[in-house]
């Protein structure tokens, strides 16, 4: 490899960091820095570097200038114009990508003049996300549009104008069945915008293609089996989020089953008349629906719906038998794939483990998947000849890797590298850790009264201005309960299926309380002082499932399994909720922890002081008191009212 043109790329993402971004008013961080050349050395060594960021640290820019130094070092090598794949487990973030970090990078090369043209870049999604214009213009040959719900009609007649299926308000389930591009797309047409905007995709004009995990990985299975791939080749492959790869590789490798599957195919077979079969599925799967309506709950055992699957899974076998040949093309593919599904967790399977997760909705999905994903990992993803960037800011305990990489099949594969990269905050001055002498004990009858009594203590001290992070919907009812009861000074909210409206209301209010659980330990973003208090009840042990018990028999022992996988998990869960306090340069945050098992001398206090960045303790309340009052202004204490 030319040294020089290695040095040249490092010189301009030196330049980038240290000129162009600080000249917009972007901070220099010596560590986003270091991390990007990082990046950028991956990539040019071929190899898999997993990079821990902290908070703050901006990993994004990091990947998004390394991969455009890279595009640059290997125009300036002769190399063909290849794009960088980006996948994300949100779809926010895969906008945020295309529609402001790249633009705003753009316009800063250009006006520099390092690049002559703004970066391309363009969202993929699977073909179900897209319209296909043949079966758009069946469908609206179909319906008299002065019939129909308006908001429907016109969902679909903007269609014509947009690709994308997901940017129609009020689209029906229904309709988006039978105008989604098919899994076997054959239609005649000279025009096609489906085939078109692949061709586009196809030909280099984008310089980044985005996608979410699941694409990733599907691509990857085409291409470990054979198939035609689904994406085109790329010179590397950036992995952000990392750290939900497993868990998405888990239900890719596997198979779930949804509420929202089973209800469906009832409102299938109702459009296309069968009103028998779907009064018998509606009839035997109610008490089914029922419970996987709930909140997810990681207490609940797979063995807890078994029963509720053998009804159901008689009446599918009936309802396929007799109506199955009859049925539309579409119906009659999710009737066989609900089938088959449903038989499969009725009946079990050998080489398979059956647990529960959380859907998209914050409802309960039946999962099984493969006993060794690792080998399944290996042998599609990182077996791939590509560059491949993984990055989180929970991918480390510390500076151990080890559980992820045990997780995602990477403990032997000598590409790998491992950097942390630490938040530039000061968590020494804005963070306070509060871990109480005598927190309230689990196994005290009274447990729940005492730890709403803790919890109202902390309001009191810091002023409202708190989240309360649960792991279990029946411990955040009974103290909401608890609270409500107690003529709480501040608006309380509760964290439900409605996640989105909620937060905006608690963010509205100023000093109000929101107590949360399960998606709220990642991904909401509170900065400023919406969050000054952060309370976590109990430290956030995975409940154990099937998936842990099989992964238990690779340990001599119980304690051997417990240290090299529950802890890990929960320091990771712990910095995942410990993210929620501290959002900018300038936020102060109290962190309560009030599980008698993280108090100093005790059994995980060490663990908890690993996972989390160097702060300072305290046990005392007057000290939480003394340290918002010092690191409040005057319209922080006008809020609370005091």
């Amino acid at each position: 490899m030319n040294t020089s043109n290695r040095q040249d790329s490092h010189n301009e993402i030196g330049h980038i960091f240290k000129d162009l971004l600080p000249a917009q008013g972007m901070p220099e961080r010596p560590e986003q820095i270091a991390l990007s050349y990082r990046m950028l050395d991956a990539m040019l060594d071929g190899g898999i570097a997993l990079c821990d960021a902290g908070t703050g640290i901006g990993k994004t820019y990091a990947y998004l200038v390394a991969g455009t130094a890279y595009q640059r070092f290997l125009a300036d090598s002769g190399k063909s114009l290849r794009p960088i794949l980006i996948s994300t487990s949100s779809i926010a973030l895969q906008r945020a990508v295309r529609d402001e970090y790249l633009p705003f990078l753009s316009a800063v090369l250009m006006a520099d003049g390092m690049i002559a043209a703004p970066i391309q870049a363009v969202i993929r999604k699977g073909k179900s996300h897209y319209v296909c214009d043949e079966r758009l213009e069946r469908r609206l040959g179909q319906l008299d549009l002065r019939k129909k719900n308006w908001r429907a009609g016109n969902a679909l007649l903007s269609l014509r104008e947009s690709l994308d299926l997901d940017g129609a308000a009020r689209l029906s389930h229904y309709d988006r069945e039978r105008v989604c591009v098919p899994q076997v797309c054959d239609c005649k047409r000279e025009h096609c915008r489906y085939r078109t905007f692949l061709e586009s995709c196809d030909s280099n004009w984008y310089q980044f293609q985005i996608c979410n995990h699941n694409l990733l990985l599907a691509d990857a299975i085409h291409r470990g089996t054979g198939r035609r791939p689904i994406l085109p080749d790329s010179r590397a492959i950036i992995i952000d989020e990392a750290h939900k790869l497993p868990e998405t590789a888990r239900q890719m490798f596997g198979v779930s089953l949804r509420a929202e599957d089973i209800q469906g195919l009832i409102h299938d077979l109702r459009k296309e008349k069968y009103l028998l079969a779907a009064d018998a599925l509606a009839d035997t799967t109610r008490l089914l629906l029922r419970k996987l309506g709930q909140p997810y709950d990681q207490n609940r055992h797979f063995s807890e719906y078994t029963r509720l699957l053998i009804a159901p899974n008689r009446a599918m076998e009936v309802v396929h038998k007799q109506i199955n040949y009859l049925l539309s093309p579409p119906v009659r593919k999710r009737l066989e794939k609900l089938a088959s599904t449903m038989a499969l967790f009725s009946e079990g399977h050998p080489n398979m483990v059956f647990y529960v997760s959380e859907d998209a909705r914050n409802s309960v999905m039946l999962c099984a998947t493969i006993s060794d994903l690792t080998a399944q990992l290996r042998s599609t993803l990182w077996n791939q000849p590509r560059p491949i960037l993984l990055t989180s800011g929970t991918l480390a305990v510390g500076s151990d890797f080890r559980r992820f990489r045990e997780e995602a099949g990477l403990m032997t594969n000598d590409r790998v590298t491992e950097s942390v990269s630490l938040s530039p905050f000061d968590y020494r001055e804005n963070c306070l850790l509060y871990i109480p002498q005598y927190p309230p004990g689990l196994k005290d009858h009274a447990y729940y009264n005492t730890l709403a009594e803790e919890i109202g203590l902390l309001l009191g001290a810091v002023g409202g201005h708190a989240l309360v992070l649960f792991t279990s919907y029946a411990a955040m009812s009974a103290v909401k309960e608890r609270l409500a009861e107690s003529g709480l000074a501040w608006p309380l909210f509760t964290l439900g299926r409605n996640a989105v409206h909620t937060t905006e209301q608690f963010k509205a209010k100023p000093g109000s309380v929101l107590l949360a659980t399960g998606a709220a330990w990642e991904g909401f973003d509170f900065p400023g002082d919406c969050v000054s208090l952060l309370v976590i009840p109990r430290l956030p042990f995975a409940h154990p499932d099937a998936l842990k018990e099989k992964e238990k028999e690779l340990y001599p022992s119980l304690r051997a399994f417990i240290r090299a996988v529950v802890v890990p998990e929960m320091q990771i869960k712990l910095k995942q909720g410990f993210g929620r306090a501290i959002r900018t340069e300038t936020d102060t945050c109290v962190v309560a922890i009030l599980d008698e098992r993280s108090v100093p001398g005790k059994r995980y206090f060490e663990d908890v002081k690993t996972a989390l960045p160097e702060m300072r303790i305290t046990d005392d309340l007057d000290d939480v008191e003394a340290f918002i009052r010092s690191v409040k202004g005057p319209d922080y204490f006008r809020e609370d009212g005091r």
